[in-house]
């Protein structure tokens, strides 16, 4: 009887504090999600490259691109848009969106408010500057995140970006391993590829046509989002909240 006093006891206090003004407190500790993919039913979906090391593919992947009207987005690490400011200036100025992959690629979870700040302006600042594209999505390196990280790219007008289609391209995949799998995808999706994967180049064809067969048109990414009026549901789902009237 004691111990369920003592919850019961427990409970009352967490339901005083609420009232009492620390309702505010607990709702702001609750878990920040990013967009994994977004509830569209306009059969539209995303395809991103994330570039960290080496870039000699990267004319090729635009090439495909082009050839099948595909907009892609390129999420860029700042110190590779330092090794290759041209490439960086050509994938803005061939129409291709760019977002942010962070400063210097480190696990974001681990830095200091400061640091994470620094991490992603300094990146936006950098894009920005060679290429007059404002940066507003970021991925974070090796899916990592926490509230604080989402907190600090929210500040800087950024939307955090995950994926719900993993090519695995990185591993070393084959390119018909590759589109096997990317062909479950569906409206809303977005897919995660790499600018220098082995066998990236050959995949992309495939990939491309599977989604043509399925009726599927890639847009980029900021595009794909809903820009405000939104909610994120617990498994990364983005979804546009009924605007008042209507």
């Amino acid at each position: 009887m004691r111990k369920i006093s003592a919850v019961v006891v427990a409970l009352v206090c967490v339901f005083v504090t609420c009232l009492a003004g620390g309702y505010s407190s607990v709702f702001a500790a609750q878990r920040k999600i990013p967009i994994y993919n977004v509830d569209r039913q306009d059969n539209v979906v995303a395809i991103s490259f994330d570039a960290a090391w080496g870039a000699d593919k990267t004319r090729q992947i635009m090439d495909i691109c082009e050839e099948y009207n595909v907009k892609a987005t390129f999420f860029l690490v700042g110190f590779w848009v330092e090794k290759y400011p041209d490439i960086t200036k050509e994938i803005a100025e061939r129409g291709f969106e760019i977002g942010t992959h962070s400063m210097t690629h480190p696990q974001m979870s681990k830095l200091s408010t400061e640091q994470v700040m620094n991490e992603l302006s300094q990146s936006q600042q950098k894009i920005a500057q060679l290429t007059s594209q404002e940066v507003t999505l970021f991925r974070p390196p090796f899916g990592d995140y926490n509230n604080t990280l989402i907190s600090c790219a929210e500040q800087l007008g950024l939307y955090t970006i995950q994926w719900s289609v993993d090519s695995l391209d990185w591993k070393g995949l084959d390119a018909k391993a590759i589109a096997e799998r990317v062909q479950g995808m569906k409206s809303g999706d977005i897919i995660l590829c790499h600018n220098n994967s082995d066998h990236i180049v050959e995949a992309l064809p495939l990939i491309f046509t599977i989604a043509q067969n399925k009726g599927l048109e890639f847009v980029p990414i900021g595009q794909l989002i809903y820009k405000d009026n939104f909610t994120i549901d617990h498994a990364g789902k983005q979804i546009a909240l009924q605007k008042e009237g209507t």
